[in-house]
């Protein structure tokens, strides 16, 4: 299984930094150990100086391909959640969105979590789909499929060039504004529209 990533995909971010968004889907792969396994704990991850959290729509790939046309590509995933991916910065600023050296930062075991899954028929509409973060039950993160550069299809289209897709394969399509930094014992709570999808504590 791989695990796909996609960089700088909404336009509240080309609002605010509009040199660092391109006119291609920008993309970083995480090794299958990225994912947490269902119901495992989330734990700190040791030596991180800072950890964020920021969360993203989740598209599962139903099919395998390679080459996929842009108006072919909604046939190849079958179910959409929201998902988190984490960001840990194990020495202060050596890692930064200006060096672009993101794999350390990343791609480490457990940093990617995946919620609970409904099928692409639920969603009338792929283009605008609402999903949330609540940290403590707050809400920090708020975003809408709506205001992304590169829809799922064009995603899916592009990786596929590069890359063959195959079932059971995820797809992280990115996240809005409002990634924001996360402690031990913070309690995280995911929603697609008004289901919540994941909940957590950090240990």
């Amino acid at each position: 299984m791989n695990i796909f990533c996609i960089e700088q995909n909404y336009f509240t971010h080309k609002r605010e930094t509009p040199d660092k968004v391109v006119d291609e889907p920008v993309i970083f792969v995480k090794p299958q150990n990225a994912l947490l396994l269902p119901g495992a704990a989330f734990f700190y991850p040791p030596l991180a100086n800072e950890l964020y959290c920021g969360c993203e729509l989740v598209l599962r790939i139903s099919k395998s391909g390679k080459n996929i046309e842009e108006k072919d590509a909604g046939d190849y995933y079958d179910a959409i959640t929201t998902g988190l991916n984490f960001i840990a910065l194990f020495e202060s600023r050596e890692l930064s969105e200006e060096s672009l050296t993101w794999e350390k930062a990343k791609a480490w075991k457990n940093s990617s979590v995946e919620g609970h899954w409904f099928p692409v028929a639920n969603f009338n509409n792929k283009k605008d789909i609402n999903f949330c973060l609540y940290k403590n039950r707050a809400l920090v993160q708020l975003g809408n499929s709506g205001l992304m550069v590169h829809n799922f299809n064009a995603i899916i289209s592009f990786i596929s060039r590069s890359f063959s897709i195959n079932d059971g394969d995820l797809i992280f399509t990115g996240t809005p504004a409002g990634i924001g930094k996360a402690l031990p014992g913070d309690k995280l709570e995911a929603f697609v529209e008004d289901d919540s999808v994941l909940e957590f504590d950090i240990d």
